[in-house]
């Protein structure tokens, strides 16, 4: 596997555990994330993208591996330039936003402030 995307996690906002809880999904924003979105998300320090990611492919949570089922159409530009994507945990197959990474897991993931995000082709 060909490492594209690494980063950590500087800081969580103060509802970003209940988008995981309550919708099933969680938010990404570099630093820099607007006001009345910085709540809602896990801000990281990086948005260098090594390649453009596919279905097939894993994104990995501090050693936990999670196995891409579907990506919407503007998610590398968006982490790349933003450092912005929403991660949906339902394992779709079907890109439901053009900002929406689509991940397959059994138990939801646990983000903590240092936690190490990567993304494998």
């Amino acid at each position: 596997m060909t490492k594209i995307f690494e980063t950590t996690v500087t800081k969580i906002g103060p509802d970003a555990q209940n988008m995981i809880d309550e919708a099933n999904m969680f938010i990404l924003f570099g630093d820099g994330a607007p006001d009345d979105l910085a709540d809602y998300c896990f801000t990281h320090n990086c948005r260098k993208v090594a390649g453009d990611i596919h279905p097939g492919g894993y994104l990995v949570i501090d050693d936990e591996e999670y196995l891409i089922t579907a990506v919407g159409s503007v998610v590398s530009k968006n982490l790349s330039t933003l450092g912005h994507i929403t991660v949906a945990l339902d394992g779709s197959t079907e890109v439901t936003l053009p900002g929406t990474l689509h991940i397959q897991v059994t138990v939801p993931p646990v983000i903590q402030q240092g936690s190490v995000i990567q993304i494998y082709e």
